[in-house]
C-alpha cells in the first residue's frame, strides 16, 4: 500500500473515532452527573442554603430525609433511577439531580447456571440479592388490561 493510501486509511480511522467521541459525549456527561447511591445505604448531602421542600421522583427507588435545614440524608430503597429536587423557601431549585440506586459491586458474587443468573451480596455472609429466574417468571405471568 502506498503512503497516500495509508494516510487515507489513517484519516478515515481518526474521523470515525472523532465521530464516536462526539456521539457518546452527551451520554457520558449525563452518566457522570448522576448521583449514585447503593441500595439499603444512606448518603449525606450538605447544602449551601436551607431547604424548604424535598421532592423524590420515585419514592420506591430512593428516600430523602431532612436531617437539618442544610443536610439531606438520601437512602437507596431499590434498584433503579429517579430524581431529587430540593427547593428553598422561595420555590427556587437548590438541586435537581438524577439518582442511580445500584448494588455495591465490590461485595457481590454472580452465579451463572446456563441461562439463570443469581447475585449474592457478601457482606460478610453471602445472601441472595437477586435472581433472574424469579424476575423472568414474574414478568412472564403478568398480563395487561
Amino acid at each position: 500500500m502506498s503512503s497516500s493510501g495509508i494516510r487515507l486509511v489513517l484519516a478515515s480511522v481518526l474521523a470515525a473515532a472523532a465521530a464516536c467521541a462526539t456521539a457518546y459525549a452527551p451520554a457520558f456527561a449525563q452518566q457522570q452527573q448522576m448521583l449514585r447511591v447503593y441500595m439499603d445505604q444512606a448518603r449525606v448531602l450538605k447544602l449551601d442554603r436551607p431547604v424548604s421542600k424535598v421532592i423524590v421522583g420515585n419514592a420506591k427507588v430512593a428516600d430523602a430525609t431532612v436531617a437539618d435545614a442544610k443536610t439531606i440524608v438520601l437512602t437507596g430503597r431499590s434498584f433503579g433511577s429517579t430524581n431529587l429536587v430540593l427547593l428553598d423557601a422561595d420555590g427556587n431549585a437548590i438541586l435537581d439531580q438524577s439518582i442511580l440506586v445500584s448494588i455495591d459491586e465490590a461485595n457481590t458474587v454472580r452465579v451463572f447456571r446456563q441461562t439463570e443468573r443469581t447475585v449474592l451480596s457478601c457482606t460478610p455472609n453471602c445472601e441472595q440479592h437477586s435472581d433472574t429466574t424469579a424476575a423472568a417468571g414474574a414478568s412472564a405471568g403478568a398480563t395487561g388490561p
